[in-house]
């Protein structure tokens, strides 16, 4: 989930999605172009499963989305 999409942003996405218990199963992982601590407690208080940063290491993504889908 990009968390700097252009109508609404990503952690309020993802609160939707969290708290709709039709959808509160879906794994979200947030990618932000925007490194500040700040982003990250956001998006985890929203409810994503895990956070990482633009530019993508393409390695680290996709081990993130491994263990995420092991824990969901």
């Amino acid at each position: 989930m990009d968390l700097s999409l252009p109508v609404m942003l990503g952690w309020e996405v993802t609160n939707i999605i969290k708290s709709n218990e039709k959808t509160t199963s879906i794994p979200v992982i947030a990618l932000s172009a925007n490194a500040m601590e700040e982003h990250k407690q956001r998006a985890l208080l929203a409810g994503v499963n895990d956070y990482d940063t633009k530019p993508v290491d393409l390695v680290r993504l996709l081990a993130k989305i491994e263990l995420t889908l092991k824990d969901s």
